[in-house]
């Protein structure tokens, strides 16, 4: 590597002391020019591999000098000191975040035996651990990279020259990440839940395909939101078409482990969930999503007057107050009702349900009005089954939608005005989407009489 000021940067920079430009040529000896003409790797690509092989080295070093030094009191009876140095272990290669990097790591050797067991001690390192082939980033991101629609065959292509090796991106190494995953998503459906309070809850289900059976899989999936404003995952499991007996199953499951009943119920109109909370939870209220009901209206209706009946549908979501969201809600019946009443149905029948949201703080009305949080969450499984087919087993599938879910987790918002959640949990009245100070005393009552 040779570095040289050109001619050209002189005469521009004539008069400014001081100001030198510095060019970076690749060669000034063959081993250079062989090693960067072996492989497509950049020159930036080699120099941080490079930097971080050396930072790496010396950091083992003074962990490993670190811990000789601690024992350096402790000796046989020969005087001789029970933990030393023993030379270097064998290189090996380490996929990290800048690459593939080779470390060869310094060995110790530890004479001290435990007391209790009578084992020989041995010195393990916190930065490399034994049989270390991945840093902790590259071993979280190859399951998501998985989940998200990449097939385990073409790891080697994808990843093979970005990171500068190969070892470690078999096929058989991803799959063998779904039996673990199994295992965390029992171990989540039977945790406690009487220490967290959900005070709102979406529901709804979710079709995935199954490669290697007829049937699809149903998941029944509840997302709530905490007494602070939080949003996480209350339950996910396995139901049969969305039944009143499956959603049942899975909301008296929770209630047993200590699950509070939810002030309100956000889901579509299927009428397995709603039966189920009743009998389940009957003090909470239901608000219909708007996202389902508008593509139901929809269906009813030629593709023609989709346009208007959009518009004429907004003008009732997200009407300012629920006055103003029954009147628009009339005038749709009256524009409509003549050539489409059952179109028209779906929305006077269920009227009620799909303005509850009014009654809570405004701030709250664009999470209540649909179960959004769930529909964009699942859109990521939908594209991964789409990619793969569907999983191979139902259990994988369970296993693969909980791992992609705990993923999107920790990039949900809290809702807003996260504050009032503890305000609608301690039965706070809200009217028209505002705090009612004195519940005893209606807006109307609190107008000055007419004299």
């Amino acid at each position: 590597m040779i570095l040289t000021v050109p001619k050209q940067d002189r005469r521009a920079n004539a008069g400014r002391e001081g100001t030198t430009v510095l060019t970076i040529v690749p060669g000034g000896s063959d081993a250079e020019d062989a090693g960067l003409a072996g492989g497509s790797s950049s020159l930036i690509d080699q120099l941080v591999r490079e930097g971080a092989r050396r930072m790496l080295a010396e950091a083992l070093q003074a962990e490993v000098d670190a811990y000789v030094a601690q024992f350096a009191d402790q000796r046989d009876e020969a005087g001789r000191r029970l933990v030393v140095r023993n030379g270097s272990h064998q290189p090996r290669e380490v996929l990290t975040s800048a690459g593939a990097v080779e470390v060869v790591a310094p060995r110790v050797n530890d004479r001290r035996a435990d007391p209790d067991t009578g084992e020989r001690r041995r010195f393990c390192s916190a930065i490399l651990p034994p049989w270390a082939r991945k840093t902790p980033k590259i071993t979280e991101v190859l399951p998501l990279l998985y989940l998200h629609g990449l097939s385990t065959g073409d790891f080697v292509p994808a990843l093979g020259q970005f990171l500068g090796s190969t070892a470690g991106l078999s096929g058989p190494v991803i799959t063998k990440l779904t039996e673990t995953w199994k295992g965390e998503q029992r171990t989540f459906a039977a945790r406690d839940l009487s220490g967290v309070d959900y005070v709102y809850l979406w529901a709804d289900g979710i079709h995935v395909n199954i490669r290697l059976e007829e049937h699809r899989l149903c998941l029944l999936v509840m997302i709530g939101v905490r007494a602070d404003g939080r949003k996480e995952l209350v339950a996910l499991a396995d139901g049969y078409r969305e039944s009143t007996e499956s959603w049942a199953d899975l909301l008296r499951d929770c209630a047993r482990r200590g699950m509070r009943a939810p002030v309100l119920a956000v889901g579509d109109g299927a009428l397995g969930f709603w039966g189920a909370l009743r009998e389940v939870f009957p003090a909470t209220r239901a608000q219909r999503c708007w996202f389902h009901k508008i593509a139901n209206v929809l269906g009813a209706l030629p593709k023609s007057a989709h346009c208007g009946a959009r518009k004429a549908l907004a003008e009732i979501w997200n009407a300012e107050d629920r006055r103003h969201a029954q009147d628009a809600a009339r005038a749709f019946e009256a524009a409509y009702g003549a050539k489409f009443p059952k179109a028209v149905a779906k929305i006077t029948d269920d009227l009620e349900e799909l303005l509850t949201f009014y009654d809570y703080p405004a701030e709250h009305w664009i999470h209540l009005r649909t179960t959004n949080p769930i529909e964009s969450t699942f859109a990521t499984v939908r594209h991964r089954t789409k990619i793969t087919r569907g999983p191979g087993s139902r259990s994988a599938g369970l296993a693969m939608a909980f791992k992609l879910i705990e993923a999107a987790q920790h990039r949900w918002r809290a809702v807003n005005g996260p504050h009032l959640v503890a305000l609608v949990r301690a039965g706070a009245t809200f009217v028209n989407g505002k705090l009612l100070e004195r519940p005893e005393e209606t807006p109307s009552t609190t107008q000055p009489d007419a004299a």
